[in-house]
């Protein structure tokens, strides 16, 4: 399921970019990734949260009242930073993740190769509730693979799992039967 949301993320990200000023041939082919990546999400929507109803996909209204990333409506702000940002709030909402994995996953060649500079400024200006992305993940571990508490600690504290920081993970499995 993870994989599923992450794949039509990381295909809306690039059907966005390409909307933001590409030429028309990718344009064209991102239309068509577009029309993919729709039927993907619809296929998996029945069984996804609905976490992602209450964000705002367009950057022109007023954020104001959204606690979760900085406003992304100055000027001087590169449009590579702010699409992070964008693509950062997307994978901490959907997937959970940790400030970490968030940065390795916007900046990694395997992932949204983003320059780290631009990787850098969504993780410093999105607002994310770290320990309630542990605790989900968490819980996650515990209802999918019948993890013990210690078994997910280590996944969720491992540089080869969820890199969450020890505080994130102590939280998570002090609150993981609430």
């Amino acid at each position: 399921m993870k994989k599923i949301l992450g794949i039509a993320i990381v295909s809306l990200c690039a059907v966005s970019l390409a909307a933001c000023g590409s030429k028309s041939a990718e344009n064209k082919t991102a239309t068509s990734s577009s029309s993919k990546v729709e039927k993907a999400v619809d296929k998996t929507s029945d069984v996804s949260s609905s976490d992602d109803d209450d964000y705002d996909y367009d950057d022109t209204t007023d954020n104001s009242s959204d606690d979760t990333t900085a406003s992304s409506s100055d000027e001087s702000v590169p449009t590579e930073y702010t699409s992070a940002l964008t693509t950062a709030k997307e994978y901490s909402d959907q997937q959970h993740m940790s400030k970490a994995g968030l940065y390795e996953q916007l900046t990694s060649d395997a992932g949204e190769k983003f320059s780290a500079e631009a990787g850098q400024y969504a993780i410093d200006n999105l607002k994310a509730d770290y320990n309630a992305n542990a605790l989900a993940t968490a819980k996650d571990y515990q209802e999918q693979q019948n993890m013990s508490p210690e078994s997910i600690r280590d996944q969720l504290t491992s540089d080869a799992g969820e890199k969450f920081t020890p505080d994130e993970a102590n939280y998570a499995i002090q609150h993981l039967n609430d």
